[in-house]
């Protein structure tokens, strides 16, 4: 397999790996999101309810959220894959969004929540070193 010299016309920036990173992850989490929003509305043993949590919703409510993240997510990974400009920001937010509902998630599935919020570190970061806004 030929690799593209430091001249060529066809040699890869690093920012451009870490936008397709950064759009495959956020695909990944949306099915993630999908997938515990799955589990926690049809399987409502799959949470542990607490009663002294602050942010203690219907378990019911957390599947809809996660859901509704995991569409977003999803979509919003896939336009960044598309390379549409100006979705770089929008696409931070939605990461933004997903770790805070992970982080808020935390009392009910521990595990899957701080491996979600980790993944969305990883995206974020990768998503403001990608780039100059004035590219966007």
């Amino acid at each position: 397999m030929a690799q593209a010299g430091r001249g060529s016309a066809h040699a890869v920036r690093r920012e451009d790996g870490l936008a397709v990173f950064a759009g495959i992850v956020m695909v990944l989490i949306g099915v993630f999101h999908a997938g515990v929003a799955t589990a926690t509305l049809f399987q409502e043993s799959f949470a542990v309810v607490l009663n002294s949590y602050v942010f203690s919703y219907d378990v019911t409510v957390w599947g809809w959220v996660h859901l509704a993240l995991g569409a977003v997510a999803a979509v919003a990974g896939t336009v960044l894959l598309a390379g549409l400009p100006g979705t770089r920001a929008s696409a931070m937010i939605v990461v933004v969004l997903s770790a805070l509902a992970a982080f808020l998630f935390i009392p009910y599935q521990p595990l899957w929540s701080l491996l979600i919020v980790a993944v969305d570190v990883a995206v974020i970061w990768a998503l403001a070193v990608h780039g100059h806004p004035e590219q966007d």
